[in-house]
């Protein structure tokens, strides 16, 4: 036998032994149904280790694995529960009016049975959680050098986390949450704006409700959109259909309904293959949904539209089972369209 033959086998043989050595440690910590997940990120991290990943890097990775563990863990008992994320600034003042219309708005969706995500700090994430209450709401805190410690509200709650990075905080934000209200803010509320629309823009997320709230007869917001509109739409820089991904308002009655009306229909969605799933609260009739296959073809990367019951490969979403289902293969190219078919699927 070659040498290389020899080194080939003795690599095989080592490969299988680290699989199976793998497999029996999942097995003795409990085992997993999502098995084959866990052993393809003990052999990622294996890699840290034939890559010698310096030690910057793998506290790096500790970390961020760490926090989000944790924070999956806390959000893991209210998935059924629909939560919506709010953003703005750290420094608006107790009594100012953005944060009183921000109370405002979150005593009215923990009114009607969601959750308010927002930070821990002072200033509108603090008027999330004065207005929804300890109870209905989470702290997503992140730690500076500066500002911020959690607020009486949510300080020492169970559904307070800290985070010590950005990246792991804004993700949790968008994972767990049904919807985003944005009200005024500095650079962080613009970061936290722009990424959740390149986000819904480009499919990286699952479409959902982004509606930016200002006090009344404020400005702040349609400031921002004839930005959007004069700068970014006017040069060909966005399509018009990506206006669609958002609503600019005032008023708190339109801020709450654009919210639950995305929900009056449409359910959720996923991809099973090529198709693109939509779960719905009510079949629509045959004759709208051909209506609405005539008038978003241009979505459609082949075929048309079916209405039908959840399909085979959707056995892991048992409690959605009974929703029916519109199906088609989407071009994954044009999720402003696609949240106007949603609409007109929630105006039927």
């Amino acid at each position: 036998m070659t040498r290389n033959h020899t080194n080939a086998s003795n690599t095989t043989r080592s490969n299988n032994a680290v699989d199976e050595s793998i497999a029996h440690l999942i097995e003795q910590a409990g085992g997993s149904p999502h098995s084959e997940f866990l052993e393809e990120m003990i052999h990622s991290t294996l890699r840290l280790v034939r890559n010698q990943t310096s030690r910057g890097d793998v506290k790096i990775l500790n970390a961020a694995l760490r926090e989000l563990i944790y924070a999956f863990r806390i959000f893991a008992p209210y998935r059924g529960t629909r939560k919506v994320t709010m953003f703005g600034s750290a420094r608006i003042s107790e009594g100012a009016p953005e944060y009183l219309q921000a109370v405002a708005f979150a005593r009215e969706m923990s009114a009607r049975g969601w959750m308010v995500i927002t930070g821990a700090g002072e200033g509108i994430m603090k008027a999330g959680q004065d207005g929804a209450g300890r109870d209905q709401s989470f702290g997503v805190n992140i730690r500076l050098p500066f500002e911020q410690s959690a607020n009486e509200v949510i300080q020492n709650d169970a559904k307070l986390i800290t985070f010590r990075y950005f990246f792991t905080r804004k993700l949790v934000f968008v994972k767990e949450t049904d919807a985003i209200a944005l009200f005024p803010g500095g650079f962080g509320t613009m970061d936290e704006a722009f990424e959740t629309l390149t986000l819904l823009q480009t499919g990286k997320s699952s479409l959902l409700p982004l509606v930016c709230v200002d006090r009344e007869g404020g400005n702040y917001w349609q400031t921002w959109d004839a930005y959007i509109r004069g700068t970014l739409l006017s040069r060909g820089l966005i399509a018009a259909e990506d206006l669609s991904l958002y609503r600019v308002t005032d008023r708190l009655d339109e801020a709450a309904n654009e919210i639950l009306t995305f929900y009056r229909n449409y359910h959720s969605s996923r991809y099973v293959g090529n198709r693109l799933v939509l779960r719905l609260q009510h079949v629509p009739a045959v004759e709208a949904v051909a209506r609405l296959e005539s008038e978003f073809r241009d979505i459609l990367a082949e075929g048309g539209f079916s209405v039908g019951s959840a399909l085979p490969e959707e056995v892991e979403d048992s409690a959605l089972a009974g929703l029916p289902r519109l199906t088609f293969v989407f071009n994954r190219r044009s999720f402003g369209r696609l949240r106007q078919l949603i609409d007109a699927l929630n105006r039927l």
